[in-house]
C-alpha cells in the first residue's frame, strides 16, 4: 500500500492545477484518473469512431466523451488524462459581475477582487488567445447582431489554442522551454473530438505536463471507489481498474483533493456519506445546488452541399444578446456527423404531445427541406451548432437512488429544488435565434431528441453539488475549498462552483483552483 502526501482524484482543470501547485510546494502527489491517456495521434479522426470518442467502457467504448442521461438534465462531459480539456470547446471567457455577486456565495469573499490575479494566472497557463479567424457562421451571427441592434456586443472568442503557423512544430512557446513542443492550429474544427494536430492547449500540455515533470505520479484507467478516514489520521483511497482488468488497489494519503467534476465527485461523496466507515459526517448539503449555465443547444442543418461550417476552432465568436445571455456558434470537423442520429426538429411545448406535434408540423410545412437535411452528405460540414447560455439561476439536487434511467440499479438521480426555476429545454429567445440563423442560411433548426421527446435540457457545463457555505449546515466546503468536518479533504472542481457563471466555466474552475492552492503552505510549514 503506497502512501502519498496528497491524492488528487481526477485530472481535469481543478485536479491538474492542484497537482502542479502542490508539487511546486514540495508535496508527494498522486493523481488518479479513470480514463485513458491519449496522445494526439490516439484521438479519433471523426466522432463515428465511437470506441475512441465515447466513454461507455461496459460496451468497449473507452474514449474521451461521456453522455449521462438524468431525469432533469442530459450531461455532456469529458474523461481521460486531462479531463474535460480533451473534449471541451477550449473557450475561456471571464464571467460578468452577477456571477461574483450572486447571493449563493457573495457573503463568503470578495470574489471578483480575490479571483482577479488568479484569472490572470489561469489565462497565462492555459495560453488564452483571441481567435483570429471568423467563419461563415460568425458572419451570419454578426448579421443577426446588427438586426438586434447588438453589433457592438459581437466579438471573437478567447480560446486556449496555439495559433502558430498551421501544422508547424515549434519549441515550447509558453513556459520558457519547460513545456512540450507545440504545433500551430490548422482550423480543422476537431477540437471536441480530440486535437490530433496538437494545437489545443489541453491540460496535459500545461498544468499536468509540468506537474509530472515536477514529480507528480499520474495513474490512468483507475477509478476511485471509496475514500475513508483512517483512525491514525489521513485517508484511505480504494480504487478499481476502470475496465475490469487487473486488481483493486489501495492508497493512503494525508490529504485528498476531490477533482472528478460533478459527475465524479458528487456521487463519490454521496456514497461516502452513506457509508458508516466512509465519511459519515459530510454535510447533508452534498448534492444540493447543482446548476447548469441555463443552456439551450440547437443545430441548424443546411441542405446546400456547398455549405461548410466545419472550419475554425470549436467556438469562434460570441454575441451577447442582453446583459445576462449570449449565443455562440459551435462546430465539429468534417465527417464528424454522429449527432445526426440524435436530432429532431426544434420545437417548444410543455407536454410530449405538444412537442411532437410541433415537430411534425415543422416537417409538414417543408418536408423536402427536412428530407434533404436528414440525408445531407456531411452532417458536420452542413450544420452549425448554436449554444445559448444565461446567468439566470436555477438549481436541482442529486442523490443516490433508483429509477428507469439507472436501470433500477442504484445510481445518480435528480430532483428539482424549485420547478419554476428548473433548467429548461425550450428557451424562447434561443428558439428565435436558431430560427433566425436557419432562415439566413436556408436551413432547418433541430435539437437533441432528448429535448424534443422528453423535454429534458442538455448541458456541457454541469456545476455545483459540493457548494460553499460558512458551515456544514449551508455548504459542503468553506471558501477555501476545505470540506467541513474533515481536515485534509478538499473539493476543487466544477462541483465547488457555487453560482452560475453564465459562460463556459473552465477558466473560472482554473482560477478557483489557483486561489484554493494559494492557501496551502509549502510542505513542512504550518497552515496559515
Amino acid at each position: 500500500m503506497s502512501h502519498f502526501d496528497v491524492v488528487v482524484i481526477g485530472s481535469g482543470f481543478g485536479g491538474s492545477v492542484s497537482a502542479l501547485r502542490l508539487v511546486e510546494k514540495g508535496y508527494r502527489v498522486l493523481v488518479l484518473e479513470k480514463g485513458k491517456r491519449y496522445a494526439p495521434s490516439d484521438f479519433p479522426k471523426t466522432n463515428w469512431d465511437l470506441r475512441r470518442w465515447m466513454w461507455r467502457p461496459e460496451l468497449g467504448l473507452t474514449g474521451i466523451f461521456q453522455m449521462s442521461f438524468l431525469e432533469h438534465v442530459t450531461v455532456l462531459h469529458g474523461v481521460g488524462v486531462g479531463g474535460g480539456s480533451l473534449v471541451y470547446a477550449n473557450t475561456l471567457p471571464t464571467p460578468k459581475d452577477p456571477f461574483f455577486e450572486a447571493a449563493s456565495w457573495s457573503s463568503l469573499a470578495s470574489w471578483k477582487k480575490e479571483l482577479e490575479p488568479h484569472y490572470a494566472t489561469a489565462r497565462r497557463m492555459l495560453g488564452v488567445a483571441r481567435n483570429p479567424m471568423l467563419t461563415k457562421g460568425d458572419e451570419v451571427l454578426r448579421s443577426i447582431a446588427k438586426e438586434l441592434g447588438r453589433e457592438e456586443y459581437f466579438h471573437a472568442t478567447d480560446v486556449g489554442v496555439y495559433f502558430g503557423k498551421p501544422e508547424v512544430r515549434v519549441p515550447d512557446p509558453y513556459f520558457g522551454g519547460r513545456g512540450p513542443e507545440r504545433v500551430g492550429c490548422n482550423f480543422c474544427g476537431a477540437c471536441m473530438t480530440g486535437c490530433r494536430v496538437g494545437a489545443k492547449n489541453t491540460l496535459d500540455m500545461n498544468y499536468l505536463y509540468l506537474a509530472q515533470k515536477g514529480g507528480a505520479t499520474v495513474v490512468s484507467e483507475t477509478e476511485v471507489t471509496a475514500v475513508r478516514a483512517r483512525r491514525e489520521g489521513g485517508y484511505q483511497i480504494d480504487t478499481s481498474p476502470s475496465f475490469g482488468r487487473g486488481e483493486d488497489t489501495r492508497f493512503t494519503a494525508d490529504r485528498v483533493v476531490f477533482a472528478g467534476g460533478v459527475m465524479g465527485t458528487v456521487p463519490l461523496l454521496l456514497g461516502m456519506r452513506e457509508d458508516p466507515h466512509g465519511l459519515p459526517h459530510l454535510s447533508a448539503r452534498v448534492g444540493d445546488g447543482v446548476r447548469t449555465n441555463s443552456e439551450a443547444l440547437a443545430g441548424v442543418v443546411v441542405p446546400d452541399r456547398d455549405a461548410n461550417f466545419s472550419k475554425g476552432v470549436a467556438i469562434t465568436s460570441i454575441l451577447h444578446t442582453d446583459e445576462h445571455s449570449h449565443i455562440e456558434p459551435v462546430r465539429y470537423s468534417a465527417g464528424s456527423g454522429f449527432f445526426r442520429t440524435m436530432i429532431l426538429p426544434q420545437t417548444s411545448g410543455s407536454s410530449l404531445a405538444s412537442r411532437l406535434g410541433g415537430a411534425a408540423k415543422a416537417v409538414a410545412m417543408d418536408p423536402l427541406r427536412w428530407l434533404k437535411a436528414y440525408t445531407v452528405r456531411d452532417f458536420a460540414k452542413q450544420s452549425q451548432v448554436l449554444l445559448y447560455m444565461r446567468t439566470l439561476e436555477g438549481t436541482l439536487s442529486m442523490r443516490l437512488g433508483r429509477n428507469i434511467r439507472t436501470g433500477f440499479r442504484r445510481g445518480l438521480v435528480t430532483k428539482l429544488d424549485d420547478p419554476s426555476q428548473a433548467p429548461q429545454a425550450n428557451i424562447p429567445e434561443a428558439l428565435d435565434l436558431a430560427r433566425r440563423f436557419a432562415e439566413k442560411v436556408g436551413g432547418v433548426s433541430a435539437t437533441l431528441l432528448t429535448e424534443t421527446v422528453l423535454g429534458v435540457p442538455s448541458t456541457a457545463h454541469i456545476l455545483g453539488g459540493a457548494c460553499m457555505g460558512q458551515s456544514a449546515d449551508d455548504g459542503v466546503i468553506d471558501a477555501r475549498h476545505r470540506v467541513h468536518g474533515y481536515d485534509g479533504l478538499f473539493v476543487i472542481d466544477g462541483s465547488a462552483v457555487s453560482a452560475n457563471p453564465g459562460v463556459n466555466p473552465s477558466l473560472t474552475i482554473t482560477a478557483l483552483a489557483e486561489r484554493a492552492m494559494s492557501f496551502i503552505p509549502a510542505k513542512g510549514h504550518s497552515q496559515t
